[in-house]
């Protein structure tokens, strides 16, 4: 069985490969053991903290396979961006080009540096090992970022942002960067993906362009990467659609991957889902979903066959076991739709 369940800082071996495993360009993964080790301990704090409104805390997701024991996934809910640390990114803007005299009127498109984004919640972090894909493993610990937010919204933004890979080659290379961000920063692409996940990225508005880049000065081969993803994002991409985001004109400063955004309230799984009291139960043909415990401190979720009966839900002894729930007690159901 496969279940999503809140990191600890003991996932750190874990989280070490998966990061090996994702490789350049997956900047929330490109820093040391050690980074990597700190953010588990946060997280690990994070999901054991009072309630005290919306922070800035990150609480970090694995995927396990129960079976085995390993971890072949994870991903992360960022609390709030662009606050202490600016959240910066690409905006696209639309210029209007008009002369009486020259009988012309055309538009041309033109990047600007901007935080716009800041106290909204950032999903991210969404990685699947080649040994976890396949049995809607991505679906699973996509759609627990929702789950995890519904049971303690209070916690998290009115707006939710999700940033995508761009197009990187295979020799590690990215076209976006070598031509746009390069200039300007003068270091490589990994040194940067390093830095913008490690640092408070200062060093973005000290050496960052502080006026407009034309997009028809690039060339052809950089304009078509814009706003694309990596070949290894589309099944991301599709399910952030599925949920509601969309595409506004706003790319990664590095890779210009796009930024995808929704109002939180819209996120589909989120509004599909519903408190509901489980019992043990034989569930042999019932529906398909996916179960959560809905309270942080333990949050874990795993796709389930139930029996639908509105406010009770009946479950199967295995799954109560994995989820660690009790006949009678409180949890979180979204049901698919056939």
């Amino acid at each position: 069985m496969l279940i999503v369940r809140a990191a600890k800082a003991t996932d750190i071996d874990a989280l070490s490969r998966l990061a090996d495993e994702a490789g350049t360009g997956f900047t929330s993964l490109a820093v040391s053991r050690d980074v990597l080790a700190e953010r588990l301990e946060k997280s690990e704090a994070a999901y054991h903290a009072a309630a005290a409104g919306q922070t800035e805390d990150t609480y970090q997701l694995m995927l396990e396979d129960t079976e085995s024991g390993h971890i072949v996934g994870c991903s992360a809910v960022k609390a709030m961006v662009g606050v202490s640390k600016p959240y910066w990114d690409f905006k696209i803007i639309t210029i209007a080009q008009h002369s009486v005299d020259a009988q012309r009127r055309f538009d041309m498109d033109a990047m600007l540096l901007v935080n716009d984004f800041a106290g909204s919640t950032e999903v991210g972090t969404l990685f699947v090992s080649e040994a976890g894909r396949g049995g809607g493993a991505g679906r699973l610990v996509a759609q627990s970022r929702y789950l995890l937010m519904a049971a303690a919204p209070e916690r998290f933004g009115e707006k939710v942002l999700a940033e995508l890979r761009g197009v990187v080659l295979d020799d590690g290379s990215s076209p976006f960067f070598d031509h746009v961000s390069r200039p300007f920063f003068h270091m490589d692409f990994d040194e940067a993906d390093r830095l913008s996940a490690s640092t408070d990225n200062q060093f973005i508005l000290d050496l960052g362009p502080q006026h407009l880049i034309y997009v028809d000065l690039l060339p052809p081969a950089v304009r078509e990467v814009i706003g694309q993803t990596h070949r290894d994002g589309a099944g991301a991409m599709n399910l952030l659609r599925w949920e509601g985001f969309h595409y506004d004109k706003y790319v990664d400063i590095f890779d210009g991957g796009p930024l995808v955004s929704t109002w939180t309230e819209n996120i589909r799984t989120l509004r599909e889902s519903r408190v509901v009291t489980v019992r043990a139960a034989t569930t042999a043909g019932g529906v398909e979903g996916i179960l959560s415990t809905d309270r942080l401190e333990d949050f874990r979720t795993c796709p389930v066959e139930a029996v639908d009966d509105g406010d009770v839900l009946g479950i199967s002894y295995e799954v109560m076991q994995a989820m660690d729930l009790r006949d009678g007690e409180r949890a979180r159901f979204w049901r698919r739709q056939r």
